[in-house]
């Protein structure tokens, strides 16, 4: 089982790894990040963790035991007690419930550690795998939305009963 890890400087290998080897698959079913992306990496990945360690951002990696990036898990934007979820799991990784156990344990240290109290999340609509673990793991659609052109839903999940049921 992959474990997840807050976002840190030494990922920075592994994770272009993992953008790389994903990008045509991403691409399928979520807008891709471009050349630039790629061009930039080192730097971009510098700024986000600055922008973590401001609290802009909770950023996190999905690691293997032996240490590829399978995963990413992200809470971005954080403003009023709320952040808006991302996520994405290799081909290789993917339809092994990773997602789910991801989106799961993110929901629970953001109640608990980051304290907040609402997540926001949008996928296309012809993502089903996406849509379905936003269901499994309390997820409502709230609307329709427009992702690099394509419809997509908008989904929102309060956390008010993660807190209750990790409390002691």
């Amino acid at each position: 089982m992959a474990e997840l890890q807050r976002l840190r400087v030494d990922h920075a290998p592994a994770l272009l790894a993992f953008e790389q080897e994903n990008r045509t698959y991403f691409a399928a079913s979520i807008p891709d990040r471009g050349d630039d992306y790629f061009a930039h990496f080192d730097a971009r990945h510098h700024e986000l963790l600055a922008e973590q360690a401001s609290g802009l951002h909770f950023l996190h990696v999905l690691v293997d035991a032996g240490g590829a990036v399978v995963g990413r898990v992200n809470l971005v934007d954080v403003a009023d007690g709320s952040a808006e979820l991302g996520y994405r799991i290799a081909e290789k990784s993917a339809g092994q419930g990773l997602a789910t156990a991801a989106v799961r344990e993110i929901c629970a240290r953001a109640a608990a550690e980051y304290r907040l109290t609402t997540l926001r999340a949008v996928t296309t609509l012809d993502n089903a795998g996406s849509r379905a673990v936003l269901a499994r793991t309390g997820f409502i659609p709230t609307g329709e939305v427009r992702l690099g052109g394509r419809p997509g839903l908008r989904f929102v999940r309060d956390l008010g009963e993660v807190l209750e049921d990790t409390a002691p």
